[in-house]
């Protein structure tokens, strides 16, 4: 995990048909999603007589933004991904999208989410005689798609995908078709974009806006859309609808707060958020400071709703790359003063309330307070614009195992006082809720994941539940 002490989504995907400057808009795309995916990035093109791919580690910018590298993907249809990796080294192998010769035709595969049964289909594979090149669980999508016998590669994915379970939104490229599909709960998003008569498919609506893409719709859970020279088709490989369970940290921090997501603005959630939590959590303050960038909208909403003014009491510095603070123990140790300095004269004698999105180890936390107390701020109050943290993600998010998620360990008053705050407050799991339009959380039938808060896991964990590992090996083994 990243030394910024927060949840980071694994990755971004994006997509176009039918445009000549398919990978060079495929680049563009990959770029309004760099907050999805830091590590590595990789975009596979087709010219109608044969695949191209380019697959870097590190930024987009760095590798696709050089002519030469786009001349080389040729082709009117483009797929893209960025990556995190979220434990260990990032390696080549693993940079998708994904790409195998079968019998077929070619297939490439770029993957956002988590498989919870991976490890278990895996080893039924390699009996069979699947030799994997990768860690990736999206190998084993590609090798399912190989064992199956239907006619079509389109086809044979609906088969692949019906074995799997967990979250995943998924892009395929075929000579023939841009395949997107989504898990039957919806839990990571996906949406359709036109650009004249192009068809685009992206992780969040900011990468439309980048090309110029107009918005068409969401991806709806359970749906596989086919793009083809010819139509558009969609279809349910996974049967009827099921409730959506689409995953509720997007809106808390994962998404870009220009994206919309399942017709909700990720800014206006985010500012509702803070106005909730001010009605439930109200702090006696001078002034309201977002712990930036990820707190400002909540901090915004905050401040309107308990007319405390909002200042900028900590400034962010955007030019600090993270290799930066890597190379020793005394370097890591100013990881926070290197991303973040006090406001001294706005701070010096003042009641404040930090707002952040969540807290996930309490590192980063301890530091921001230690920061403004020797700032001169009299009072420090910290608000939380998420529940507690209590619980891994197994569904494609990077997260610590449970034991090293502070809210699992300690009580809100033992949290207050390691972080060192006068007071400490929470979201309520209702409260977020509310924040989201719904009058409360629906415990036979949550709308939202919200796994992270509650432990309620809206699918199998089977490589879990049936010994195939542990929850700290199935939190590393597909990264």
């Amino acid at each position: 995990m990243s030394n910024d002490d927060h949840f980071h989504d694994e990755c971004g995907i994006f997509g176009v048909f039918n445009h000549r400057d398919a990978s060079a808009l495929s680049a563009l795309g990959l770029h309004a999603l760099q907050h999805r995916g830091q590590e590595a990035a990789g975009i596979v093109s087709y010219d109608e007589h044969q695949f191209h791919s380019e697959r870097r580690l590190g930024l987009v910018g760095d590798a696709f933004t050089r002519e030469e590298v786009i001349n080389r993907l040729k082709g009117s249809q483009a797929i893209g991904h960025v990556r995190y990796a979220t434990s260990g080294d990032t390696v080549l192998r693993n940079v998708q999208p994904l790409f195998a010769e079968l019998a077929l035709g070619g297939m490439a595969i770029a993957h956002n989410g988590n498989l919870t049964n991976a490890f278990t289909l895996k080893k039924e594979l390699v009996r069979k005689g699947a030799i994997f090149q990768s860690t990736s669980d999206t190998e084993t999508i590609i090798h399912l798609v190989a064992n199956q016998a239907d006619s079509t590669l389109a086809d044979r994915l609906m088969g692949a995908l019906a074995r799997v379970e967990g979250a995943f939104s998924l892009l395929a490229l075929t000579d023939e078709a841009m395949i997107g599909v989504r898990d039957p709960l919806g839990v990571r998003p996906l949406s359709l974009g036109k650009l004249d008569d192009a068809y685009v498919l992206a992780s969040e609506t900011c990468a439309f806006d980048i090309i110029g893409a107009e918005f068409v719709r969401d991806i709806e859970p359970g749906e596989m859309v086919v793009i083809t020279q010819h139509n558009i088709a969609s279809h349910r490989p996974f049967g009827p609808n099921k409730p959506s369970r689409f995953c509720v940290f997007e809106y808390v921090y994962f998404a870009r707060p220009d994206s919309v997501m399942a017709s909700h603005s990720v800014y206006e959630a985010r500012k509702n958020i803070g106005k909730e939590l001010a009605r439930e959590a109200p702090a006696d303050v001078d002034m309201v400071v977002p712990v930036p960038d990820s707190g400002v909208p909540a901090s915004i909403g905050f401040a309107e709703e308990s007319g405390v003014r909002f200042e900028l009491g900590i400034i962010r510095n955007h030019y600090v790359g993270r290799t930066f603070i890597e190379p020793s123990d005394q370097i890591r140790h100013f990881g926070v003063k290197l991303k973040h300095n006090a406001n001294s004269i706005k701070l010096k004698g003042k009641k404040i309330v930090l707002v952040d999105d969540s807290i996930v180890r309490g590192t980063t936390s301890m530091k921001i307070v230690e920061m403004v107390r020797e700032a001169g701020a009299s009072e420090v109050h910290l608000r939380i614009a998420s529940p507690p943290t209590t619980n891994s993600c197994f569904y494609g998010v990077d997260t610590p195992e449970r034991e090293k998620l502070l809210a699992s360990r300690y009580s809100i008053t033992e949290m207050a006082k390691l972080i060192g705050v006068d007071s400490l407050a929470f979201i309520s799991i209702d409260g977020l809720y509310r924040a989201m339009g719904e009058t409360s959380r629906h415990n036979d039938q949550p709308q939202f994941c919200d796994a992270c808060f509650t432990g309620d896991y809206p699918t199998a964990l089977s490589d879990i539940e049936g010994g195939a590992m542990d929850q700290q090996s199935l939190l590393t083994e597909s990264r």
